[in-house]
């Protein structure tokens, strides 16, 4: 009976150890391809035109190991502040996985925050109160740390889908 407890307690302790040696450093791993940014057409909000920044992409696994579970958060920018101005947080690998060299399925974030405007969309670029807009991307797998895996510029054009 006593031997027991000492060997749940070792069960554990090794699905602990096992679990931490899975943790990928994620940054070597995958890399951000077919990057495509704008200003995503977010409707009429309180009578006025509403722009979000948006960022698609796809996530390329460059070695020749499977990865599952990858996490990424898009931290949205004015170019002129350091302050997030908006984010999300989505799942860049299910647990269905990444092969080993393999490309994913395109992923869509969009900021929260946006313009408002009455004016026309389009005309909204031109606007003197206009800051343009940088994406910061950052992954982890398991509970690694964020490491940033990449930062793109959001190009002032409409986009509708």
């Amino acid at each position: 009976m006593r031997c027991r407890p000492l060997a749940l307690l070792l069960f554990f302790a090794s699905a602990v150890v096992l679990a931490a040696c899975d943790q990928r450093e994620v940054e070597n791993v995958v890399k951000v391809t077919d990057v495509k940014t704008g200003f995503f057409d977010a409707g009429i909000v309180d009578g006025q035109n509403k722009l979000v920044p948006s960022v698609s992409f796809h996530l390329q696994n460059v070695t020749s190991d499977p990865i599952q579970s990858v996490q990424i958060n898009a931290v949205f920018r004015q170019v002129t502040e350091d302050l997030a101005w908006g984010d999300r947080l989505i799942r860049g690998v299910g647990s269905d996985g990444l092969a080993g060299g393999a490309t994913g399925g395109t992923l869509v974030v969009r900021s929260p925050r946006g313009y408002t405007s009455p004016v026309a969309r389009v005309d909204m670029f031109k606007h003197k109160d206009f800051v343009d807009v940088k994406v910061d991307l950052f992954a982890r797998h398991g509970s690694r740390t964020w490491a940033k895996i990449g930062e793109f510029p959001i190009e002032r054009k409409l986009l509708t889908e």
